[in-house]
């Protein structure tokens, strides 16, 4: 019974997910037979740790094994636009040389300013035959009430809530909202983590593991008093004042 349960389920959200492509290629004049969605977005934390996503979806729904994240450097903090131009320029300058399928549709979430990066990088590498397309969150920032940006045209595409091709963009731009999420706290925690304890000096891998398994984590090893980290297995006391000095100076 579960079983059966189970499958009956799959095949209705099968059909769902299929009306909301065919209504997706109609609402956007696209051939029904497209078979890629890429879609994009940027996360960090007041510009730290910044990381891209990029998630793929074909008419059968999510193809999470090709789903790709971007560790963004070497652009101003909180300058999204360029992270959002870096992470495009790494994923199709990659797969234009390479085996792999060009998208029929590239998603950006954002509005004209990410659109416009992802325009320029797709001239630069001159790829025709993509359909770009900017979501822009509405005023509320609710869902249902975003606008479509299509590259080449300066009128949005304003979708009604009900419209299952706005369900389609949204569960896409949902996902790789998701999954750029999930990718910052870890970049950002690796590098909270990481940073104080490999720039003290003396303080070997471990050490370091000494450290963290008596108390726990590097914000517990923040907090400690420095009569704390001296009772910690092979910490002598100079080593312990050099370790709370690097907390605190």
């Amino acid at each position: 019974a579960n079983a059966s349960h189970a499958l009956t389920a799959r095949m209705q959200s099968h059909q769902a997910l299929s009306q909301r492509w065919l209504q997706f290629c109609e609402a956007l004049a696209l051939e029904s037979s497209i078979q890629r969605i890429e879609c994009f977005d940027i996360s960090h934390t007041f510009g730290e740790a910044t990381v891209a996503s990029c998630v793929v979806f074909g008419p059968e729904g999510a193809i999470k094994d090709e789903y790709r994240r971007f560790n963004i450097k070497g652009v101003t903090a909180g300058d999204d636009f360029a992270a959002m131009k870096q992470a495009l320029e790494r994923r199709y300058t990659r797969l234009k040389s390479g085996p792999n399928s060009l998208p029929d549709v590239v998603l950006v979430d954002g509005g004209k300013g990410q659109l416009s990066m992802a325009e320029e990088v797709f001239a630069e590498l001159q790829i025709d035959g993509v359909m770009l397309l900017g979501v822009a969150k509405g005023v509320t920032r609710k869902p249902g009430f975003e606008t479509l940006i299509p590259a080449g045209t300066s009128k949005p595409l304003k979708l009604p809530p009900e419209s299952p091709a706005l369900h389609l963009i949204q569960l896409i731009r949902d996902e790789a909202h998701r999954f750029a999420i999930t990718g910052h706290r870890k970049q950002r925690q690796k590098t909270r983590n990481e940073s104080v304890l490999d720039s003290i000096s003396g303080i070997g891998p471990k050490r370091r593991k000494d450290l963290l398994n008596y108390f726990g984590s590097v914000r517990n090893l923040e907090k400690a008093k420095l009569e704390d980290i001296k009772k910690v297995a092979g910490i002598s006391e100079v080593l312990a004042q050099t370790i709370y000095t690097a907390f605190h100076e």
